[in-house]
Order: C-alpha cells, then sequence, then structure tokens
C-alpha cells in the first residue's frame, strides 16, 4: 500500500481553511516575518511547475518561521491587468476582466491545491477598483510632488498591437509578441520622473541583501557617470555642440564627432548639399529600438558636411550621424576616440575615418600638455584647462532615463487627470477615487494610435469643472502593468483598509519585506520601480522605511527533460495538475526541492520525481502494517537514533535559513533509512521527523501529527528543540596519516585530546613500521579528523 495522497492532500486543505490557520495577526506581540512570492500574472494557460518552484520555497519557510514563533505574513494577490487579456479581448469581444477573473479563479485552485499556506484574507487583485483606486491615489502623490508630466517622446509603436512597446519587447525591429514590425514615433506620453532618485536608488544599494548580479545590474542601468561637459563650436555658426565625456584626457585623440540622429542640432550643422542623404538616413533608422542600436555590431551613419573645433587643439573635425549615439544618453553627440574606443574603432574602418593613439603604458603620448602623464594626472590637468578656457564643466550624469507611464491600451489603470482648456490638468480630488474603467465598444487603439478610451461614451470623458464654466476630459491613456505592482506588498500590510492604501501603524509593523523570491527578468524593471514608489511614499511621510525588500532570491529555472526551456512548441511543458493527480502535492512540493539548489536551472526527471514519490510511500509503509493500521513504540529512541534525531533538527533548520532545501530533503532520508533498518519505531524520533518534514510536505505531515495522537494542526506546532549535546556522536573515526597518506583509522571518544589519539595510532601495524625506521619529527592533529606522523 501508499500514501492515500487523494483523499487526505484535500481533507487537509479543507480543514486548514475552516481554522483559518494560516491567517496573520494584526496586533502581536510576536516577532514579525514577512516572506512574500512576485504575484503572478494570471494568465489562461494557468500556473506551471516554474511557478510551483518558487513558492514552495516561500511555502516552506513561512511554516518554518511559524513553527519558531513568528508573526508570519505570507500573502498572495494578481497582477491582473496585461496585455495578453486585452489582446484576447480585441480578437473576440470577450471582457478582458472576464477572462481575467476566470484565470485567477482557475490559479487559486491550483494553488490550494498546493497546500500553499497563503493568508487568503489578503488577496488582493490590481484590476480591483477598490485597489487600483489606491494606485490612482499614489499617481497623485507623485503628481502633486512634481514627479510625474506629460512628454512627447519617440516611442516603439506597433501598429498591429497598437501599442507601445518597451524596448526589451521589440526584437529585431519586430514586436517580441507576435513578431509585428515596429515603428519609432513621436507620441504623448505621461512620464515619472525617476531619475531625480537615481543618486538614492543607487547609493542604497549597499543595503540590501540581494542577489550580487542583481544589484550589479541596477548599479549599471543607473550608470552613473561623472565627467566634463565640452563645447565644440560648430564652424560657421553660433552654437557650439556639447559632448560629455568621462576620459577628457583622450581629448587629443578626438578626430571625428558623432551625433545620435534624433539630435536637435542635426539639420542645423547638415549642409544643403548633404540634407537629402542624412533625412533618408534618419528615416531608414527611425524603427530601430534603443537596445538593437546598441547591440548592433555593424555600423551605419552619414557626414553631415558640417565641421566643430577641438577646444583642446583648435583641430576641425567632422560631424557624422550614426544611430550608435543615443539621443537619451549624455548630451546625444559625442568625441570619437577610435585609437581607444571599440565602436569609435569600428565606425572609423568602416568609413576610413583617422585613428589616433593618445595613451601607451598608461601614459599620454600625442596630447601637448598631458605628454608623460598617468590617467589621473592627465583627467586633473586637462579638467582644469578647459575649465579656464570657459569651455566646460564638470557634470555627472546618469544612464537611467525618466519612467514611461503610460499605454495606449484599454486594460490598465486609469488617470485620475482632467484635461481643461483653460485650467490646464487638474487632479480628480481624491474623496471621487477611484476613476472607473468605462465601458467602450472596441477595446482596440485607433490607428494613429488614439487610445480606446478616447472613444468612450462621453459621459465619461466629458467633466465639468466645479470653480469655472468650463468642460474638460479624462485623460484617456491608461497607467502600465508595472503600476499596480510596484506597491502591492504595502498594500498587504492592511488590505481591506476602506480609507487609505494602508495604515502607517500597519506598514511599519510588517515592513520591509523579510524574504522576497521572485525572477530575475524583473531586475531592471519590477524591482526598480518599487524601489522608486518606496522612497517617494517615504519621503511622502506614508512610509517608514526606504527600502521594501531586505533579502531577495531569484529561483533558477525548471527545464524540460530536454535540458531546454520549457515550450509548447518543443513539446516539453510539465502540467503541475497532471502531476498533482498522479502523484501528489506533497511528491510535487518535495521533488521541487529536492531538484538542486533553488537558485539554479535545473532539467525536470520522471524518474526524480518517481523517487521522491517511492520516499513517502516508504515513509507511509513504515508506519502502517499490512493491514493499514498505524504502528509506533512508546520507547525512548537509543542513544545514536537520539543523535541522529537530534543533527536532523539542526540541519534542516540551518538548511532552511539558508534555502538549502535539497540538503535538507537528504538529512530527513538519512533519519528515514535508519529507521528503516531498526524493528522499533520510537514515537518521539517519528514526532520529530514529523514535524521536520511538515514544510516540506504539509499534508502528510498532517496525518502522521493526527495518528500520533497530537493536538491541534502541526502547521503551527512549535519546532522541535535541539540539544548540541545530545546532537553530538559518542565516539568518532580519525584518519591517521604518515607522511600526509592515509594509513589506517582509529576509533575514539569524540573530542579526544592529542595524546590520546596518538596513543591509539602509534599501535597501528604502519605507524609501527615508520617508527622503526626513526623518531617522529613532527605530529599535525585536527581535533576528531586526522593525526598526521612526519618522520
Amino acid at each position: 500500500m501508499g500514501y492515500p495522497f487523494q483523499q487526505l492532500e484535500a481533507k487537509w486543505q479543507a480543514a486548514w481553511a475552516k481554522a483559518d490557520v494560516f491567517a496573520a495577526q494584526a496586533i502581536s506581540n510576536k516577532p514579525k516575518y514577512y516572506v512574500l512570492d512576485m504575484f503572478p500574472y494570471p494568465s489562461a494557460a494557468g500556473l506551471h511547475v516554474g511557478h510551483a518552484e518558487g513558492y514552495t520555497a516561500t511555502d516552506i519557510v513561512s511554516r518554518y518561521k511559524r513553527a519558531q514563533g513568528f508573526n508570519v505574513l505570507h500573502p498572495i494577490g494578481w497582477d491582473a491587468f496585461g496585455l495578453p487579456a486585452e489582446q484576447y479581448a480585441i480578437e473576440t469581444g470577450i471582457h478582458p476582466e472576464e477572462t481575467t477573473n476566470k484565470a485567477i479563479a482557475n490559479f487559486r485552485k491550483q494553488m490550494q491545491q498546493l497546500g500553499f499556506s497563503y493568508d487568503w484574507s489578503r488577496e488582493v487583485s490590481t484590476c480591483d477598483p477598490n485597489y487600483y483606486r489606491w494606485t490612482q491615489a499614489i499617481f497623485l502623490q507623485l503628481y502633486k510632488r512634481g514627479l510625474a508630466y506629460e512628454k512627447e517622446v519617440a516611442v516603439n509603436w506597433c501598429p498591429a498591437l497598437k501599442t507601445v512597446l518597451a524596448n526589451e519587447e521589440v526584437v529585431d525591429g519586430k514586436s517580441e509578441r507576435g513578431s509585428h514590425p515596429v515603428e519609432r514615433r513621436p507620441m504623448r506620453q505621461w512620464m515619472l520622473k525617476i531619475t531625480a532618485y537615481a543618486e538614492r536608488l543607487l547609493q542604497d544599494l549597499d543595503k540590501l541583501h540581494w542577489p550580487q548580479r542583481t544589484i550589479d545590474a541596477q548599479r549599471h542601468w543607473i550608470g552613473k557617470s561623472t565627467g566634463l561637459q565640452v563645447d565644440f563650436p560648430m564652424v560657421g555658426k553660433q552654437q557650439p555642440l556639447t559632448i560629455f565625456t568621462t576620459r577628457p584626457d583622450t581629448i587629443f585623440g578626438a578626430t571625428f564627432m558623432v551625433l545620435a540622429p534624433e539630435h536637435p542640432l542635426v539639420d542645423e550643422i547638415t549642409t544643403t548639399a548633404k540634407q537629402g542623404e542624412v533625412n533618408a538616413y534618419q528615416k531608414a533608422v527611425a524603427a530601430r529600438s534603443d537596445l538593437e542600436r546598441q547591440a548592433s555590431t555593424k555600423k551605419s551613419g552619414v557626414f553631415t558636411g558640417g565641421y566643430v573645433i577641438n577646444p583642446a587643439n583648435q583641430a576641425k573635425l567632422p560631424v557624422w550621424v550614426a544611430d550608435y549615439v543615443l539621443m537619451d544618453y549624455g548630451t546625444g553627440a559625442i568625441m570619437a576616440v577610435p585609437g581607444h574606443d571599440e565602436r569609435d574603432f569600428e565606425f572609423a574602418t568602416q568609413f576610413n575615418l583617422p585613428i589616433e593613439k593618445v595613451i601607451e603604458d598608461g601614459k599620454a603620448i600625442n596630447s601637448d600638455l598631458l605628454n608623460g602623464l598617468d590617467m589621473e594626472a592627465a583627467i586633473e590637468k586637462i579638467n582644469a584647462h578647459l575649465l579656464a578656457q570657459g569651455v566646460a564643466q564638470e557634470k555627472v550624469l546618469y544612464k537611467l532615463r525618466d519612467w514611461i507611464f503610460s499605454r495606449q491600451r484599454y486594460w490598465g489603470e486609469p488617470f485620475p487627470l482632467i484635461h481643461f482648456p483653460q485650467a490646464g490638468i487638474q487632479a480628480v480630488p481624491e474623496n471621487e477615487l477611484p476613476v472607473l474603467l468605462p465601458e467602450v465598444a472596441s477595446f482596440a487603439p485607433s490607428a494613429d494610435g488614439q487610445p480606446p478610451l478616447s472613444r468612450a461614451p462621453e459621459k465619461w470623458r466629458k467633466v465639468k469643472h466645479p470653480q469655472q464654466s468650463e468642460t474638460g476630459e479624462r485623460e484617456t491613456n491608461t497607467m502600465p502593468g508595472y503600476a499596480g505592482s510596484a506597491w502591492y506588498f504595502l498594500r498587504y500590510t492592511d488590505p481591506h483598509n476602506s480609507t487609505e492604501p494602508f495604515s502607517f501603524a500597519a506598514q511599519k509593523y510588517w515592513m520591509p519585506v523579510d524574504l522576497y523570491i521572485g525572477g530575475a527578468e524583473h531586475t531592471v524593471g519590477h524591482l526598480l520601480y518599487a524601489r522608486f514608489w518606496q522612497k517617494v511614499l517615504f519621503d511622502a511621510g506614508w512610509v517608514s522605511h526606504e527600502e521594501p525588500f531586505k533579502r531577495l532570491v531569484h529561483q533558477g529555472m525548471i527545464l524540460g527533460e530536454d535540458g531546454e526551456k520549457m515550450s509548447k512548441s518543443r513539446g516539453n511543458t510539465i502540467n503541475p495538475d497532471a502531476v498533482v493527480a498522479q502523484y501528489g502535492a506533497d511528491t510535487l512540493r518535495l521533488y521541487e526541492m529536492f531538484m538542486g539548489p533553488l537558485e539554479r536551472d535545473k532539467p525536470w526527471s520522471k524518474k526524480g520525481i518517481t523517487g521522491v514519490h517511492k520516499f513517502l510511500n516508504r515513509l507511509w509503509n513504515l508506519l502502517h502494517d499490512n493491514s493499514g493500521n498505524f504502528q509506533v513504540d512508546a520507547q525512548p529512541p537509543d542513544s545514536q537514533l537520539t543523535q541522529l534525531m537530534h543533527q536532523t533538527i539542526a540541519k534542516v533548520g540551518r538548511d532552511i535559513e539558508a534555502l538549502s532545501f535539497n540538503t535538507a530533503i537528504s538529512q530527513m532520508m538519512i533519519l528515514v533509512n535508519e529507521l528503516v533498518k531498526r524493528d522499533q519505531r520510537p514515537r518521539p524520533a517519528i514526532k520529530t521527523l514529523v514535524q521536520c518534514l511538515a514544510p516540506f510536505a504539509p499534508h502528510f505531515a498532517e496525518e502522521i501529527w493526527q495518528r500520533l495522537g497530537e493536538k491541534g494542526f502541526v502547521a503551527i506546532a512549535a519546532w522541535p528543540q535541539f540539544d548540541p549535546e545530545l546532537a553530538k556522536a559518542a565516539t568518532t573515526n580519525v584518519a591517521v596519516q604518515v607522511q600526509g597518506k592515509t594509513r589506517g583509522t582509529v576509533e575514539v571518544e569524540a573530542d579526544s585530546e592529542q595524546a590520546v589519539v596518538e596513543a591509539a595510532a602509534q599501535n597501528l601495524a604502519a605507524v609501527k613500521r615508520a617508527m622503526a625506521e626513526g623518531p617522529i619529527k613532527k605530529t599535525i592533529f585536527v581535533k576528531n579528523r586526522i593525526i598526521n606522523f612526519i618522520f
């Protein structure tokens, strides 16, 4: 017989729900622990095994912390505004709210079947008006603080999808979703001034217990550069061409200049003869995203016919236009130093432009007043020289750009703003929030990019000014998907508050999040935006911490059995529902944690999950006779089993803290193997094992706990007490070496002193032979491990 998971898992899920076992206490004398999953987008495809990996990890930690006496907040919700639901609505006419709610119901059912210990009373959904009311209120805080503004910006517009795409969503000039052509076009957008927080976002990275690669990626994305802004006079023009450089010491190596195709001075400096050629080039590169332009190894460009003067040596330099220079970093213009910059070198080589070396063996050469100086001294000297001339100023720049915060979509949060002809843009009063999404005849934007809300019923769009005799129109763009996820972790602390997003007291008690687990793909999206909003709310006095997430961990990817990323096209996907139906939720949970280190990518293995299922069945059968009767023995465990019990308590606890779940499971398997060898099933040993197993296989553990006659739920029982003295071995085997080579072992009492081990070791035949040939010159001793005789 085996573990009857079909009956028992449903039984315990119902029991936990009825008793509301996992509800966090709003007020408690216990220490708090906040464990958070990156909440999912509820897709029609449902939960996949990759979701289950991260969610199982946080669930294990949550259950362990409860057992340790913490008041644990482990909530879940839905990042429910998204493009897939909107695209489906455009194709079918079915309202995205309907498909989203259907997907949420499926996700919820799947999660509950896996036994996750969420506090379902705190469930939130970003598309719920009771939630996005407060997203709108937080936006108004940004707006009132001067951190939200309108601007016409060049965006990636996809005519087929009829929406703006982020740079990351464009591949080879086509949309990542559907592979549709993408073009660059100017559009009115709402922007958030995240650049105002660039330095704080950068400095506070040092406070975080995050993966180093994530910290490095954010640091690079923010991209702080300290350098010099230098004016190069344009020949025949009044206005200079200004560049920013972090290496002004290489200015004598500048042999040409390059402008981004969008630079406002392109028309000014381009000669009449070159105008047609330059315009044609600008049009040709307009569809390329910034990411493509940076990644491309093939350089393209066109000469403007114009020149500037190098202020360092009065050299006349030709000015080119090329798309490897971006308008939104620095000044959108560079001095090209092909002798010492790879991209400039590629461009110069392709277009036969001069290449001048100005550094050799770390010293400046061919650089007039800088010759012979190292980099630091040369920068200091040229800075002073150019500053004295009045053609430069010191600057700190960031690669970070302001956040484009609007979309020409229907399925998103409406902006709480009204445009009036005379009064200008006015915020909707907070007591009138939420601004609800209206019903519309079509969910698709117009062909020219006007959003669906621009065709909403007039009674929604038109608003009378409360004091003046004029009528305004509501903002018809909607917020991006990142809006709701930028603060959801705060709403969990006080999800039913109807007068504010969350109370100050609630967030002060629960924040920051102690452990946050989710994918690395959100490094410079959600994780950066959430940090930005948290800092804004800190400055507004709404929150008490500047950083939202104390510890962050990225789970690895679960690959197909072929070692490739799971996808329908490869036919290597694994449906968690099918796995649960065949093996049970506890098997799936245990297997995904046993596959290997949490942070690494791991291939799925049918053999592996079968092995874990056999382990649970083996333990079940160990505790039941052939008739299914539960059998444990009342006598205490012997000293050897007691030692292993306490070693298991210690190791499983340490490993959960370290998120080393696979080695924790291995330790429990060792204990089970030891029990299988014995005729007795000592009750204390079984109880300890069940408590250690409970975070990993909670349904199984709960059933055995009940059959042991224990009261209440093992899910909230105290973690077993560890006694370090009982975990110590009575004896130990010490390796005996001669000249560094192992010649045998001796069994001695644990923690024996060197003299005791020496005496025992010198009775070994190999040591006696060596001693017969000469005296011992040196003895190396490591307690409980080795003794090495040097002759």
